[in-house]
C-alpha cells in the first residue's frame, strides 16, 4: 500500500481547512534535496522552511524566527547525509513534523525543538551543545522527546515505551505535541513498510496515541490520524467510504444553500460571523453510514459558525432556532460545559423547509483554534514562570500549570502500575474513557474538587483523595446521604469519604468490580495480593438483628380530637412535639399520628383519606426512634446505652444489624421525659468513640 492510498488528505474533502487556505501540498523531497544545495546566507531564512515561516507567521505575527534559522542549519548539517526508508533525505522529516506543528499555532519554542527533535538520538549532537545554543526550555523538550524515542525494542516494548513517553508528556505537553506530529508524518509516509508493520504501527496509534491526541484537544492530528488507521486497518470499508464521498461529490449538495440562508439570517440580526460549510472526514462518515444505514446528502458535512464573543454564540443559536426547526436531541452546550480537553462549542441541528437536517456548529474564533490545536494552541505554559523555575536541569521534573486533570491520574498510576501488561491493559482502559465528572469534597471548596472519569464510583473518590489510605474507607456520604462505596459518581456531588479507625482494614474483593480508574484498580489488586487471607468478604453471611424490646407502646402524650380513639405515632416518622402532626383512622378505628411533611402523609390524602386534628398534651415526654451509624468495635453496644441512660431516656426498643463493612447500624425506639432534651440526647450519642452519625428515623 502506498502513502498515497493510506493518505486521505490526498482528496480535498478530508482536510478542508487546507482548501480554504489555498495552501498546496508542499514537495519536501524537492525541499529536502534542495537544503543540501550549499549553505544559506546568515541574514535570511533557508529556502527549505520558508513554508514553516510563513505559517508561524500567520498565526504569530511577531515571532523572532532567528531560532528557527539556527535550528534549522543544525538540524540540515546534523543529518546530513542520512536518508529515509522512502529515499528522502532525513531533513524532510523534522521539516514536516515543524510545518505540522506551524499550521496549528504552535510558539517558537516547540517549533525549533521540533527541528532539532532528532539530532540528540540519531547524530553527534549533544544536549549540553542544544541547551548552550537554544536554552533551557528546547533542551527540556528536546530531552523528553529524546527519551521516547531511543526506547525502541518492537512490539512487545510497546507498553514500556509509551509509558516513558507518558511521563516524559507530564513534565511539558508540548513533548507530546511534537510526538503527535511525528507519528503523523510518519504514517502519512508509511506505505514504504511491511504490511505487518504497517498494521502494527496502525494498532499503536489506534489504541494509545488517537485517544491521546483526543484528550489533548488535537483534533486537527486525530482526524487525520484516525483516517489513515482506518485505512491500514480496514481497507475495504476505507474504500467503501471513499467511494460513498465520491458518489456524494457528484451529487447536489444542499449544504452550501443551508449555509447561504444561515448567513442571510444572521446578517438580518446584524450578528457578524463566517459561515462555512465542514466536510466530514473518512471515519466521521464511515460512523453515520453505520449508525443511521442510508446517507442523506446533509449527513457529509456540518455548518461551522465563527463569531466574535460568547454571547454572539447564543445570539446565533437564538436565531437559528426561530428561524428554522431546531432539532432538540441535538442540542449540547459545550461553552457552559467544556470538555476536559478544553473543546468548547454549540451544537445543534436544524430542519429547512424542504426536509434537509443540518448539524451546526457554533463557536468563537478562539474557540475554534483551541477545538483544531488544542494544548498547541494555549502557548509555552511557562512563559511567566519564575527565573529560578525555567532555568532548571534537563533532567528536573516541574509542574506544567496546564496539565489537564486525566494526565496528573495517569502519571500517579503508572508509577504503581507492576508490570508492562498491567500498564498496557490498564492505560488502554483509561484512554476509552472520554468524558470527565467534577466532584467536591466535603468542605465544598475550590481547592477541594477531584477530577474523575464519567462512571466512577465512590472507590475512586476515596483512592483519588487518600491514596493507599483509602483500603480503610468503609462509606461515604454523597449530597449528605449514606451511601454505599459501590456507588456511582455524578458531576457536581459532594462526597465525605468515611475512614475506619482499624489501621489494618483492606478493601473487599467487590471493590474491583466498581473501581473504575487505574489508580484504584491496582491499589486494591496489590493489596488483595499482598493479603490472601484477609481481604474483607464479598458479602457478610446473612444473621438476625440482635433486639431489644421494652414493654411501652402507645400515642405518647398525643391526643386526636376523636372520641375514645386510640391513638399511636408513627414508626416510619416518630414525631414528637412540637412537630407538627397529622393523624389517620387506619383499621380498627385507632388514630395514627406523622409528621406533617412524612411522605406517608401524601400518600393518604392521594387516597381520600380525611386527616383527623391531633394536639400534643402539656405534659414534655415523648417518643421517638434514632438511628445511629458507627463502626464496629467491641461494648459499642453498652457504652451506647450508657449514654443513652446517663441523660434520663428509657429504651423501650433497640435492634442492631449484623456489620456490613465494618458498619454498625442501631436503631432505637427511646421514652424521653421531656421534648427539649432531644437535641442533647442525640449529640451524646455521637460523642460515643466509633459512632459517626444519629438521626430521627
Amino acid at each position: 500500500m502506498s502513502a498515497e492510498a493510506t493518505n486521505p488528505e490526498a482528496h480535498p474533502e478530508a482536510r478542508p481547512e487546507l482548501r480554504r487556505r489555498g495552501r498546496t501540498r508542499l514537495d519536501l523531497r524537492r525541499l529536502g534535496r534542495a537544503a543540501l544545495l550549499g549553505p544559506t546566507s546568515r541574514d535570511r531564512l533557508p529556502d527549505a522552511i520558508g513554508h514553516v515561516a510563513e505559517a508561524h507567521r500567520a498565526h504569530h505575527p511577531d515571532a523572532d524566527l532567528s531560532l528557527l534559522r539556527r535550528a534549522y542549519v543544525l538540524a540540515e548539517s546534523s543529518h546530513r547525509g542520512q536518508m529515509r526508508k522512502s529515499g528522502e533525505p532525513y531533513i524532510t522529516h523534522p521539516l514536516a513534523v515543524t510545518l505540522i506543528l506551524a499550521e496549528l499555532g504552535a510558539e517558537t519554542t516547540t517549533l525549533t525543538a521540533s527541528l532539532l527533535h532528532d539530532t540528540v538520538e540519531d547524530t553527534e549532537v549533544t544536549l549540553d551543545q542544544v541547551r548552550a545554543e537554544f536554552g533551557d526550555e528546547v533542551c527540556f523538550i528536546v530531552d523528553g522527546v529524546t527519551k521516547v524515542e531511543k526506547i525502541d525494542y518492537g512490539a512487545a516494548a510497546e507498553p514500556e515505551t509509551f509509558r516513558k513517553m507518558l511521563v516524559a508528556t507530564g513534565n511539558d505537553v508540548r513533548v507530546m505535541s511534537i510526538k503527535l506530529a511525528d507519528r503523523l508524518h510518519n504514517m502519512r509516509t508509511l506505505g514504504v513498510m511491511r504490511p505487518e508493520k504497517q498494521e502494527r504501527i496502525a494498532k499503536v496509534t489506534r489504541d494509545v496515541l488517537i485517544p491521546l491526541a483526543e484528550r489533548l484537544g488535537v483534533q486537527a492530528l486525530k482526524t487525520e490520524l484516525e483516517d489513515l488507521v482506518f485505512a491500514i486497518l480496514h481497507p475495504e470499508e476505507y474504500e467503501h467510504t471513499r467511494a460513498l464521498i465520491a458518489a456524494h461529490a457528484g451529487e447536489r449538495d444542499p449544504l452550501p444553500a443551508i449555509a447561504d440562508s444561515v448567513r442571510g439570517v444572521l446578517r438580518e440580526a446584524g450578528i457578524a460571523a463566517e459561515v462555512v460549510v465542514r466536510p466530514r472526514h473518512f471515519v466521521s462518515v464511515h460512523r453515520i453510514a453505520r449508525g443511521r444505514g442510508e446517507l442523506r446528502g446533509s449527513d457529509f458535512g456540518r455548518i461551522l459558525v465563527l463569531v466574535g464573543e460568547n454571547a454572539d454564540c447564543y445570539a446565533v443559536l437564538g436565531e437559528l432556532h426561530t428561524c428554522f426547526t431546531p432539532v432538540v436531541s441535538e442540542f449540547k452546550d459545550f461553552i457552559a460545559a467544556p470538555k476536559f480537553n478544553l473543546y468548547q462549542s454549540l451544537h445543534t441541528a436544524v430542519a429547512t423547509p424542504e426536509g434537509h437536517v443540518a448539524e451546526v456548529i457554533v463557536r468563537t474564533r478562539q474557540m475554534h483554534r483551541v477545538a483544531e490545536a488544542g494544548v498547541v494552541a494555549l502557548g509555552n505554559p511557562y512563559a511567566t514562570a519564575p527565573a529560578a523555575e525555567s532555568s532548571a536541569d534537563c533532567d528536573e521534573e516541574r509542574a506544567d500549570p496546564t496539565r489537564p486533570g486525566w494526565l496528573s491520574r495517569l502519571l500517579d498510576w503508572q508509577q504503581s502500575a507492576p508490570d508492562p501488561d498491567t500498564f498496557w491493559s490498564v492505560l488502554r482502559a483509561e484512554l476509552a474513557q472520554d468524558r470527565e465528572i467534577t466532584v467536591f469534597r466535603e468542605d465544598g471548596r475550590a481547592s477541594g474538587t477531584l477530577s474523575l472519569p464519567a462512571g466512577a464510583s465512590c472507590i475512586d473518590a476515596a483512592y483519588a483523595q487518600y491514596g493507599e489510605a483509602a483500603h480503610g474507607c468503609i462509606g461515604a456520604r454523597v449530597n449528605g446521604r449514606l451511601t454505599s462505596l459501590a456507588s456511582p459518581l455524578s458531576d457536581g456531588d459532594t462526597v465525605q469519604l468515611l475512614l475506619a479507625q482499624d489501621a489494618s482494614s483492606g478493601p473487599a474483593a467487590d471493590w474491583l468490580e466498581h473501581a473504575k480508574t487505574p489508580a484504584a484498580r491496582i491499589a486494591i489488586s496489590s493489596w488483595l495480593q499482598a493479603h490472601p487471607d484477609t481481604a474483607k468478604p464479598a458479602a457478610t453471611p446473612a444473621r438476625a438483628p440482635l433486639s431489644v424490646v421494652g414493654a411501652r407502646g402507645g400515642g405518647g402524650n398525643a391526643v386526636a380530637d376523636l372520641p375514645d380513639a386510640t391513638v399511636r405515632l408513627a414508626g416510619c416518622c416518630t414525631p414528637v412535639p412540637p412537630d407538627a402532626v397529622a393523624g389517620f383512622v387506619v383499621r380498627g378505628g385507632a388514630v395514627t399520628v406523622h409528621r406533617i411533611h412524612c411522605a406517608a402523609v401524601a400518600q393518604m390524602r392521594a387516597l381520600g383519606r380525611t386527616p383527623v386534628a391531633v394536639h400534643w398534651r402539656a405534659t414534655a415526654d415523648c417518643r421517638v426512634t434514632l438511628l445511629a451509624e458507627s463502626f464496629g468495635r467491641p461494648h459499642l453496644l453498652a457504652d451506647l446505652t450508657e449514654a443513652i441512660a446517663r441523660e434520663g431516656v428509657e429504651v423501650v426498643s433497640a435492634t442492631v444489624e449484623p456489620p456490613v463493612e465494618q458498619r454498625v447500624r442501631h436503631t432505637y425506639t427511646l421514652q424521653l421525659p421531656d421534648a427539649t432534651g432531644l437535641p442533647s440526647l442525640m449529640r451524646a450519642m455521637r460523642d460515643v468513640p466509633g459512632v459517626y452519625d444519629v438521626r430521627r428515623a
